[in-house]
């Protein structure tokens, strides 16, 4: 008698219900998958997490309380062999290799076709790695640009939360003149051609958030 395969058991955090609904749909379709548990925010992860211990769990990157990445660290904490898909609408540079290099299998956006992630889902499970060609794209788009430092990240939040230099330097405790030194670095870096460009490419590539 040909003993069948154990389903693979999936968590899935989202907290929009339709996704949740939508990827529990075509994971009872796909024969061999079940969800075991959903979460809507990221604590709400971890807990489940640590109650149902799934083979593969789908993670959105923003949550309403701590963010995907932040809920994929704890986890990875507890548990070092957790497989983590990070599956999210924001598909900037920043925000894949954050990901990526926090231990997370694969990297997909929520527009890619349902087979495409059910295949995904079975990749993670057997141990294996994957990053779709168009999240590949982003990351080979930034190859070999140097990173923005903490301090230079921390400069242009402040930047986009609508600090003058004088209140970024009080609030950082720097002097003025070494945000004006770290703003020049940031354009330099962003290749942006004034502050708001700056603060633009640093939301689109997920490098700070609004």
């Amino acid at each position: 008698m040909t003993v069948q395969p154990a389903a693979i058991r999936v968590l899935c955090v989202d907290d929009h219900p339709a996704m949740r609904e939508g990827v529990a749909a075509y994971i009872r379709a796909a024969g061999d998958m079940q969800m075991v548990a959903e979460a809507v925010t990221g604590q709400e992860a971890i807990e489940q997490y640590r109650v149902y211990q799934p083979d593969v769990t789908l993670m959105d990157l923003r949550l309403p309380d701590i963010s995907g990445l932040d809920a994929l660290l704890a986890i990875r904490r507890e548990f070092s062999e957790a497989r983590i898909i990070m599956l999210t609408t924001f598909d900037g540079d920043a925000d894949i290799r954050r990901c990526l290099e926090s231990g997370a299998q694969a990297y997909l956006l929520k527009t890619m076709p349902r087979a495409e992630i059910l295949e995904t889902i079975r990749k993670v499970h057997q141990g294996k790695r994957y990053v779709p060609p168009e999240v590949a794209a982003q990351l080979a788009q930034h190859l070999g640009q140097a990173p923005l430092s903490r301090r230079e990240i921390e400069v242009v939040q402040k930047i986009a939360e609508g600090n003058r230099n004088i209140d970024i330097a009080t609030s950082l405790f720097i002097s003025e003149e070494t945000v004006k030194g770290h703003i020049k670095h940031i354009m330099e870096k962003l290749e942006a051609s004034d502050r708001t460009e700056a603060v633009a490419i640093a939301v689109r590539r997920g490098i700070i958030r609004l």
